[in-house]
């Protein structure tokens, strides 16, 4: 005998949509590069570009660090919980939080424009499409 649709999960009132899992992920990739970028700044010893003194949060590699370290470890704590990882999952307030943070990504990657103009632009359009995704596309049937 066939027991029909026994295969499929039981429905949970919320279906999430790709574009939120993309958003996720890429706020989990672009944290764990963040974190990389923050290991390079307190392990770097060499001379520091000339024109740094220019730069939004001054010479020290060190502030540039730990901000980059918290902002990364923010990144991949948003992005896990929005793609299913804790309680960001499946919610309107995560979707917002994960804007917000992708917006935070984009903007702490504008502090090195002049130094490395790709590496940023490459950032800042991974933020834009994280945007995109969690504005464009909303969870169907999401707590509010």
């Amino acid at each position: 005998m066939s027991e029909g649709n026994s295969s499929h999960a039981p429905s949970t009132g919320t279906q999430r949509s790709g574009w939120t899992t993309f958003a996720g992920i890429v706020l989990v990739v672009t944290g764990v590069a963040r974190v990389f970028d923050s290991v390079w700044a307190f392990q770097y010893n060499r001379a520091l570009p000339s024109d740094l003194q220019g730069a939004l949060f001054g010479t020290s590699l060190n502030v540039y660090g730990w901000l980059w370290l918290f902002v990364g470890a923010g990144l991949m704590v948003i992005g896990l919980g929005l793609v299913g990882i804790g309680w960001l999952a499946d919610s309107e307030a995560g979707r917002w939080i994960g804007v917000a943070a992708a917006g935070i990504g984009g903007i702490t990657a504008m502090s090195w424009m002049a130094f490395y103009p790709v590496w940023t632009v490459m950032y800042m359009a991974l933020a834009v499409l994280v945007i995109y995704a969690l504005i464009v596309h909303p969870v169907k049937g999401a707590n509010r």
